[in-house]
């Protein structure tokens, strides 16, 4: 009777086995090279730099402002390549919050200097 429940359970087991022999995963493995190693560094470090300047909250507001939900954003921004993504980067680095402001004060200068040489304004009264 024993040998009979043990020769039972050792035939459940090898079916299950034969059955889940299938199903086996694997796991492809492989070396990476250098260049796509630095290239995927260069994407999240590229990628959590734009994150930080988009969670700031004034662009946030700003982007609501517009029609714009950051959860689309951030959708895009997965979906970029790396290439994309270091334009991206190098056009907020081109961004000077706030405009340049030494250029227009000069510009500014440059105007009144000009109207003051030709007569039309009278502001520098020294020269």
């Amino acid at each position: 009777m024993k040998f009979l429940k043990a020769r039972a359970w050792v035939l459940r087991a090898v079916s299950i086995s034969m059955v889940c022999l299938g199903f086996a995963q694997v796991a492809p493995a492989g070396m990476i090279s250098t260049s796509q190693f630095v290239e995927n560094e260069a994407r999240v470090e590229s990628l959590s730099r734009i994150e930080v300047l988009l969670a700031r909250e004034d662009v946030a507001k700003q982007m609501v402002a517009l029609g714009v939900q950051p959860q689309q954003v951030m959708e895009r921004l997965d979906a970029m390549t790396t290439a994309e993504l270091l334009e991206l980067e190098s056009r907020f680095d081109e961004q000077v919050a706030g405009g340049d402001a030494l250029a227009l004060i000069g510009a500014v200068f440059l105007v009144l200097l000009i109207l003051e040489l030709v007569g039309v304004t009278d502001i520098f009264k020294s020269i």
